[in-house]
């Protein structure tokens, strides 16, 4: 009997348009392929077992799965039951695998899970002792873990000092901040051409000078002579200098052009603090050839300066008033077109005609005078009987 020819099998339609499907594997390929696979499972087999020789189990377990070496199991081999879950994966965090004598305290395996990096800093509060401030902060006494709470202000004594130690302290402070009693820097004794870095007095020679003018103001002058010559030596705020002088704002705060002392704001204390100047040290600057070039100059700029603000002045005012005659002139125009231009106290304004009282009955007074009151507009006139 003839075999009846077969027709092919249908051919699938590729998924991608445009692609040829892929040939099929030779069997070279497909025996590769399977050596390939087995040296794989072989090498984690090595793996595993070398894995389970090495852990800390008990002696029990490393005697079963000693027996279960790759030499024993033949590739695609699968392993017992018993030899998968004889065996513990010993991790970092296994606490089973510490022993009793680990800690003097005894067995706690929870001592040797090891918090995340994230989490080793932090602070635990006891919320069931703490005060409820109503406002979501903590205060002092709760919160002994906060630098901020109970770092000392500059103005508060510490805890450990007594009232008479703190009193001596500030003292002391305040002596070392100006120079004075036992923190003045020492005159030698020696004469004028061996003593050369002795300073003295600008005005009188005298070697008694503030060192603390010396030191932040770079001026060499003795208190004597400061209450002499109030003129050069008095102290100029920063807005003195500024409008009187007519210096800008970086020039005074150069501390290499004007020096400065700095002083708290007497109007309140959270304010900035004062700035004050050498007098002799702004007219020097002012009047020299780097800014105005004397006194003559600088008046005649102040008198441009106030005559400039004058005009601007005065030109605002103009630029107002015009203005509001612009827009009285358009109010008057618009009237007139309207044409209720014109009347007398008590029209009516807007429509076109004259407004004529309604008046209500007359009240009379104590005074003994009636008044009667227009009924529409509001009116009032007194009316007298004869």
């Amino acid at each position: 009997m003839t075999e009846r020819p077969s027709t092919p099998p249908p051919q699938t339609a590729p998924s991608n348009p445009g692609v040829l499907p892929r040939a099929p594997l030779t069997p070279e390929q497909v025996k590769n392929i399977e050596i390939n696979r087995l040296k794989a499972k072989a090498l984690r087999s090595q793996r595993d077992s070398d894995a389970r020789n090495n852990t800390d189990a008990p002696t029990s377990l490393k005697r079963s799965s000693s027996n279960l070496t790759s030499n024993n199991l033949a590739a695609g081999q699968k392993r017992p039951y018993s030899s998968t879950t004889a065996g513990v994966t010993s991790t970092l965090r296994d606490a089973r695998i510490t022993t009793p004598a680990a800690k003097p305290g005894g067995f706690r395996p929870l001592d040797e899970i090891q918090p995340a990096r994230n989490f080793t800093k932090f602070v635990e509060y006891d919320f069931s002792k703490m005060t409820d401030t109503k406002g979501g902060f903590l205060t002092a006494e709760d919160d002994p873990h906060n630098r901020a709470l109970h770092a000392l202000k500059a103005d508060e004594k510490p805890a450990h000092m007594t009232m008479k130690e703190w009193e001596r302290h500030q003292l002391l402070r305040s002596l070392r901040e100006q120079k004075a009693g036992p923190f003045e820097p020492g005159l030698s004794v020696l004469s004028a051409g061996e003593a050369r870095g002795n300073k003295k007095c600008r005005e009188c020679g005298s070697l008694e000078i503030d060192w603390m003018w010396e030191e932040v103001l770079r001026c060499s002058v003795c208190n004597a002579c400061k209450e002499l010559f109030p003129d050069r030596y008095s102290l100029l705020t920063k807005t003195e200098a500024r409008e009187d002088y007519l210096l800008t704002e970086p020039e005074l705060k150069d501390a290499e052009l004007l020096p400065h002392l700095e002083r708290p704001n007497p109007h309140k204390s959270t304010w900035n603090n004062m700035m004050l100047y050498l007098r002799y040290q702004v007219e020097e600057y002012a009047f020299s050839e780097k800014k105005w070039g004397g006194g003559e100059r600088l008046d005649e700029e102040f008198e441009r300066r106030e005559g400039e603000k004058k005009r601007k002045k005065e030109g605002k005012f103009r630029a107002k008033l015009q203005e509001l005659k612009k827009k009285t002139r358009v109010e008057a125009y618009r009237r007139g077109r309207r044409g209720d231009g014109g009347g007398e106290f008590g029209d009516e304004v807007g429509r076109g005609g004259k407004h004529t009282h309604v008046w209500g009955r007359p009240v009379e007074g104590d005074d003994g005078v009636g008044t009667k009151t227009c009924v529409e507009c509001g009116m009032e006139v007194e009316e007298l009987e004869f």
